[in-house]
């Protein structure tokens, strides 16, 4: 084990003393454990329309703003969603699962891009906002439109968290917590599998 795992093991081991003194339940196995939790829901203002389709903000390659696009919001059945994803996409994704930490990749690249979702390949961070967070999931201090994910309110294991989807196909990606770096304060703590980089292409 490195020293940096070693620092974490300890700070995790902190936190839950603290979370459990303080009377909150938490399973252990993937879950990082944070003080100061908080619950956003944007989830309605996302839903998609009667026609099924959603408006995100769609960015090119070369890391270019589109603007406003309206997209029918990506429905599969399990077995398309399973050949589509690989099988640690597909547990993280479609059945909200947590991939262990220190297990991915996408740990701050050393080029510019993007993150896509591997499943619907909307735009969802740029690689400018990640951070080294020490968690052992990729971290980043804001998504790379507010329209593209899904803020919904996680009452899962006795806590009270804030769930982040994708808004173009409603798949688990983490979730945000408000211990990040300025300038937003946030850390949107997010599996590895579930997302995809994109090195920047040139205009």
């Amino acid at each position: 084990m490195s020293r940096t795992q070693e620092l974490v093991m300890l700070e995790r081991r902190r936190l839950l003393r603290a979370t459990l003194a303080g009377g909150a339940l938490a399973a252990l196995g993937g879950l990082t454990f944070m003080p100061r939790l908080f619950a956003r829901d944007n989830s309605s203002a996302a839903a998609p329309d009667a026609a099924g389709m959603v408006t995100l903000q769609c960015f090119a390659d070369d890391g270019r703003a589109l603007g406003p696009c309206k997209v029918k919001r990506l429905v599969l059945s399990e077995a398309e969603w399973r050949r589509r994803l690989s099988p640690a996409a597909y547990y993280v994704m479609r059945q909200d699962g947590t991939e262990r930490a220190f297990s991915g990749e996408h740990e701050k690249p050393d080029r510019p891009g993007l993150f896509r979702c591997p499943g619907c390949a909307t735009a969802l961070f740029d690689a400018a906002t990640e951070f080294d967070s020490g968690t052992g999931w990729p971290s980043f201090w804001q998504p790379i439109a507010a329209a593209n994910v899904i803020e919904k309110r996680d009452t899962t294991f006795g806590m009270v968290r804030t769930e982040i989807r994708c808004a173009g196909c409603d798949s688990h990606l983490g979730h945000v917590f408000d211990d990040g770096p300025r300038p937003t304060g946030l850390r949107y703590c997010m599996n590895s599998v579930a997302l995809r980089f994109v090195p920047r292409t040139s205009a």
